[in-house]
């Protein structure tokens, strides 16, 4: 019994220090996210359809994707991932996006990016450290309220569907020629060394106290485990 207490103490203090470990950004990075949940439209037209919503495997959100350059510019933002997981939504891995562009584009710009992955062939490519959006992973703009059912067959085969988040409302974004990959020094940060971004999003880590309201927005939009989801 004195070997087994022991155990768990270590067990709690290992995950005390790796929560004591989220900084001010990371804390940052998950109410910012949250917050792009919250702040959807309202009206049916501008949200994401409860179909699509429901077959999501994971759901990644990316608030305030940077967009600035004169000449030749890129994107570059850091987000969040949750999958679904023994019947809840996985405690969140943190990744982070790349896209270079070539053209004329003065000042900056800044927006937020929700990308659903959509079955488990898109989850284990998105396991395969960096992952190139369009070759390595097929990726397409993902459809909007009314219009869900004039979508393309290209859009319900697509491992990821992306939503750009303007004003409200949910916009098909895209991502073509992104590199998307985990953030490994906030995942370190946050879970230690020893856990691997696949070890999180199947569930065998524990959720930071901070990540609850993320996973409660997610859960609001997303729902539960179903069937479909599952594949």
């Amino acid at each position: 019994m004195r070997l087994i207490y022991v155990a768990t103490c270590g067990m709690l203090l290992a995950a005390s220090s790796a929560w004591a470990d989220l900084n001010a950004a990371e804390k940052e990075r998950l109410s910012q996210a949250t917050a792009v949940l919250q702040a959807r439209a309202t009206t049916p037209e501008h949200e994401i359809p409860q179909e699509t919503a429901s077959r999501a495997s994971c759901v990644i959100v990316i608030p305030a994707v940077k967009k600035a350059a004169f000449i030749v510019g890129g994107e570059y933002g850091k987000g969040v991932l949750t999958c679904r997981a023994d019947q809840k939504w996985s405690a969140p891995a943190f990744v982070q996006i790349q896209k270079g562009s070539v053209g004329f584009q003065a000042g900056a710009e800044e927006i937020d990016l929700v990308l659903l992955v959509m079955n488990r062939r898109g989850v284990e490519r998105l396991l395969q450290d960096k992952v190139t959006l369009g070759a390595g992973m097929s990726v397409a703009a993902g459809p909007v309220g009314g219009t869900a059912s004039a979508s393309t067959d290209a859009k319900f085969k697509a491992e990821m569907l992306s939503y750009s988040l303007s004003r409200g409302a949910f916009i098909g974004a895209d991502l073509s020629g992104g590199v998307l990959g985990p953030d490994a020094d906030a995942n370190r940060d946050v879970y230690g060394s020893g856990v691997t971004p696949r070890d999180i999003i199947e569930g065998r880590a524990v959720s930071p106290p901070a990540a609850h309201e993320f996973l409660a927005a997610v859960q609001q939009e997303f729902g539960a485990v179903s069937a479909s989801a599952s594949r």
